[in-house]
């Protein structure tokens, strides 16, 4: 392997970067779905209560990297930031300002909690996310005026 990355962390790097074109694809609506912003927003949360029922769940690969590594400096922690914060927050974003949200920065970081803090519980068992990431998102896009 260090024949192809110049160390542990490069090859971290690699891997998230890798994943992300997947990962996106599965949770984030496809082609074609609604034009409607809160039905797009509201599919990301219950493909993520869908994922979060796998057996093969552990929660969110760009933060599970962040937490493990416990430097918000190191170059896969940094990465893995980067990706999520474009990829995600970015999709968050655009939808809040497309649904026109009362205020878009501040929905798209209650959004980005939401998704973290559920996909934790999940990942780790403690909480079974079926109906419960889902209503939140309507709960908190009911509040932000993001109707269809």
């Amino acid at each position: 392997m260090y024949e192809l990355f110049d160390s542990k962390d490069a090859l971290l790097e690699a891997a998230l970067q890798r994943r992300i074109d997947d990962d996106a694809a599965f949770l984030l609506p496809p082609l074609g779905f609604s034009s409607s912003p809160r039905a797009r927003l509201l599919y990301v949360f219950g493909q993520l209560e869908a994922f979060a029922t796998s057996p093969d769940y552990r929660g969110c690969a760009y933060l599970v990297t962040q937490l493990e590594l416990k430097d918000p400096a190191h170059p896969a922690s940094v990465a893995a930031a980067h990706l999520k914060k474009e990829h995600l927050e970015g999709f968050f974003r655009a939808e809040a300002e497309r649904g026109v949200a009362t205020d878009p920065h501040f929905l798209t970081r209650q959004l980005a909690v939401l998704y973290d803090g559920a996909g934790s519980l999940a990942g780790v068992g403690a909480d079974d996310l079926r109906g419960l990431a889902l209503a939140t998102a309507r709960t908190l896009l009911d509040a932000a005026g993001v109707t269809d």
